[in-house]
């Protein structure tokens, strides 16, 4: 038997029901998308994941040789199997199974009932770990990011066939509507984290992780929990390079540039606390004064009428104290700070600025989709952040149908 993480929850979400695979339990438990600091087993013993295993995609555990310290920290190594509910242990036949022998951590999603034992062939408890409580986003979030993710550069390149026969005004209403809800989540997601962590450390929290890009999303959020936002305006060089070694082994070079090197990052935000200690507040005081956006207005004139750009580069340099600009300014005022200002002002906060700035990091195939379908023409229309969120979510909706 193939291990395909092919077992789904489905959950309630805010817009209706939504799925929650095993796979994407097994993705969260290798790159340690989760508190570690906080993990107890259900018995209340401390636990420590010195290495979660070799992902195995065959038949047995879903990871194999891992490293981990239980209670009184004496090192064992062995098998960890995950499952959405602990009662699969007993459902997938796994108590019986040879196979499953030298399994040393049984880890979940949700809570099991009380008095809930996992037990091997011989008899003896598997000590059980319940992720639910120390992930760092809600379940909606995770499966959203993984809908984002699974998105292939040739589905976003059926997408101009698709959507061709559609007028032109029908096609930008529908886009504006995907774009909204999009929209409509990140400010969700955004006002969960914020009520977990309060103003400035959900921006603390949100700027790293942005920093760390898709792959080293998980040891950014690792170090903004260990070292918060006020300890960054007195670190020096050298102690960067420390934080940088605190998460050895947890670092991905995938798809990373030299600009874009963890470490580079690092030292790139100690450079933007030692500017702009406060910067959150300033933030807040900065957004507080954006004026609303008429809907009727198209992107270009927008931003020359409420000087979009020359707003971009004091955010850059009041907010992040020259320390960051471009693209990756774009991704944190749109992916992180404009939805945690929203959340945190209400409907203060318009809708139009998140939508019609700048792009920032995008995928090519998904630009190009919209050149072709004569959404953003780099005349009238140059290309927004929120005609490509509107696209992406109309892929994300269009795979999810199928």
């Amino acid at each position: 038997m193939v291990n395909d993480g092919s077992a789904v929850a489905e959950v309630q979400g805010l817009y209706g029901p939504f799925s929650f695979t095993e796979k994407l339990l097994q993705k969260i438990w290798l790159h340690g998308d989760f508190d570690h600091r906080a993990a107890r087993l259900a018995d209340g013993r401390t636990l420590r994941i010195i290495h979660p295993g070799k992902w195995n995609l065959l038949g047995g555990p879903d990871f194999k040789d891992a490293r981990l310290a239980i209670g009184d920290g004496v090192e064992i190594t062995g098998d960890v199997e995950l499952h959405l509910r602990a009662g699969d242990w007993l459902a997938h036949g796994h108590a019986s199974d040879p196979a499953y022998d030298r399994v040393v951590l049984h880890v979940v999603l949700f809570p099991a009932e009380q008095g809930y034992l996992t037990l091997g062939s011989a008899g003896l408890e598997i000590p059980l770990l319940v992720l639910l409580a120390l992930l760092p986003h809600d379940l909606e979030e995770f499966a959203a990011d993984e809908s984002v993710e699974a998105l292939t550069g040739k589905s976003l390149a059926n997408a101009p066939g698709e959507l061709a026969a559609l007028a032109q005004p029908l096609l930008l209403a529908l886009l504006r509507a995907h774009a909204e809800q999009r929209w409509r989540r990140k400010v969700h997601f955004a006002r969960v984290r914020l009520e977990r962590l309060g103003w400035e450390t959900a921006c603390h929290y949100g700027a790293l992780e942005i920093l760390g890009y898709r792959f080293n999303r998980s040891p950014m959020l690792r170090i903004a929990e260990r070292w918060r936002l006020q300890d960054w305006s007195s670190i020096l060089p050298a102690e960067v390079d420390e934080v940088f070694a605190a998460e050895a082994g947890s670092w991905s070079g995938q798809g990373a540039r030299p600009a874009n090197h963890p470490r580079t990052r690092l030292h790139q935000y100690a450079r933007w606390v030692l500017a702009s200690p406060d910067w959150p507040e300033r933030f807040a005081q900065l957004a507080a004064l954006m004026p609303a956006i008429p809907r009727d207005i198209a992107t270009r004139e927008v931003r020359r009428r409420y000087r979009f750009t020359a707003l971009r580069d004091n955010m850059g340099r009041s907010i992040c104290g020259g320390a960051l600009g471009g693209t990756r300014l774009d991704n944190l005022v749109c992916d992180a700070l404009f939805p945690l200002h929203a959340a945190r002002s209400g409907a203060s906060f318009d809708f139009g600025i998140w939508f019609n700035w700048f792009p920032g990091d995008q995928p090519p195939t998904l630009m190009r989709a919209l050149r072709q379908l004569s959404v953003c023409d780099g005349r009238g229309q140059p290309t927004c952040h929120g005609f490509a969120q509107g696209l992406l979510d109309w892929c994300i909706a269009r795979d999810a149908r199928r």
